[in-house]
């Protein structure tokens, strides 16, 4: 009598295959989420040059340039800001202030560098205003002193320029506002070093990486030292004294000081945010999220302009992207966790 035998090692093991494959495909998934909004970014460009003969062109570019220059420096404080879980609803009003600021200074004192600092230190001083009293004020979400100054500072704007704008700026902040360099915005250049410069403190100092501890676990990080409070503070400051220098780029654009400027700016700064890829979660993403988002939201409006679009559709558009954008983030997160569980099991 013959007896049929097959070893187990000739049949592949069907759970280990299925396993296998759903690691390969959520590590797949990930990478593109990762890198999602850079892609969609790059698919973005180039549809755009396919489809209007104008976006290509020099003049063009640097409109995109300068038009992005002032909502990305206000999206780099922004994303320092949700790194720790926060966010900062006043950037708007006070850019809007720090200008006026800067204008009635220059009536006064017709010093560029001390017209410049008066704005930039009119934003570190209500970005100060922000984090002391969420910090010491033991606030439950900085969503209330935020919003809070949001109203001061536009009320403010608005009093001391009596409603109006304030004509008149400095040859250098004319310059940085408007001017370029080989034909690149001077603007685009200031964003560049910005963004070089808080890449540089978030990556390689230790005031950066405290921030990344902040945001991504608050208790862990109040038990190993890590001055929480002050790294909040700092954080709120800087988101300030961005937005002033989102004032200098603002006021050198239109050659004067005005509470109108920044209107949804704030919602500017955090869609850039978000749409870069940067997680409401806190403790992940990098500068260059900021920097992705602003360009989208940049490009999306120069192509809603060349096509012809009604400009009110802008908002429609940007609304819709931030929906998909934190559904992809919340996405993400599940993912992670699962890519966690996945990867430990292996290990085992």
């Amino acid at each position: 009598m013959k007896t049929n035998t097959t070893c187990s090692h000739d049949k592949p093991s069907v759970p280990g295959e299925n396993e296998a494959a759903g690691y390969h495909f959520i590590n797949l998934t990930f990478t593109c989420l990762r890198f999602g909004p850079g892609l969609i970014l790059l698919l973005l460009v180039l549809t755009l040059g396919l489809s209007s003969p104008y976006f290509f062109t020099a003049r063009n570019l640097g409109n995109v340039l300068a038009q992005t220059a002032t909502i990305a420096i206000l999206a780099m404080g922004q994303h320092l800001v949700i790194l720790t879980r926060g966010i900062d609803l006043s950037v708007g009003s006070v850019l809007a202030l720090s200008s006026v600021a800067g204008a009635l200074v220059y009536r006064e004192v017709h010093s560029a560098v001390f017209v410049v600092a008066t704005m930039i230190g009119t934003g570190l001083a209500v970005g100060f205003i922000n984090g002391f009293v969420y910090v010491w004020g033991r606030l439950p979400h900085p969503f209330i002193i935020t919003l809070a100054t949001l109203s001061i500072a536009k009320g403010l704007a608005l009093e001391l320029a009596g409603g109006a704008a304030i004509p008149g700026m400095p040859d250098l902040i004319l310059f940085l506002g408007g001017g370029s360099i080989s034909g690149v915005p001077a603007s685009a250049f200031v964003a560049g070093g910005v963004a070089v410069l808080l890449a540089y403190a978030s990556r390689c100092v230790v005031w950066g990486r405290w921030i990344y501890a902040v945001g991504g676990n608050p208790d862990a990080a109040t038990q190993v030292g890590i001055p929480m409070k002050g790294v909040l503070l700092s954080v709120y400051m800087i988101s300030g004294a961005l937005a002033g220098i989102g004032a200098v780029l603002t006021s050198g654009r239109t050659a004067a000081g005005s509470p109108l400027f920044g209107n949804l700016a704030e919602l500017d700064s955090i869609a850039a945010v978000i749409i870069g890829g940067a997680s409401f979660l806190g403790g992940r993403g990098h500068i260059g999220n900021a920097l992705i988002g602003a360009l989208m939201i940049g490009v999306i409006r120069n192509a809603l302009n060349l096509l012809n679009v009604d400009i009110f559709f802008q908002l429609i558009a940007i609304g819709v992207i931030i929906v998909l954008a934190v559904e992809g983030d919340v996405l993400r997160a599940r993912l992670e966790e699962r890519f966690r569980v996945i990867q430990s099991m292996r290990v085992k």
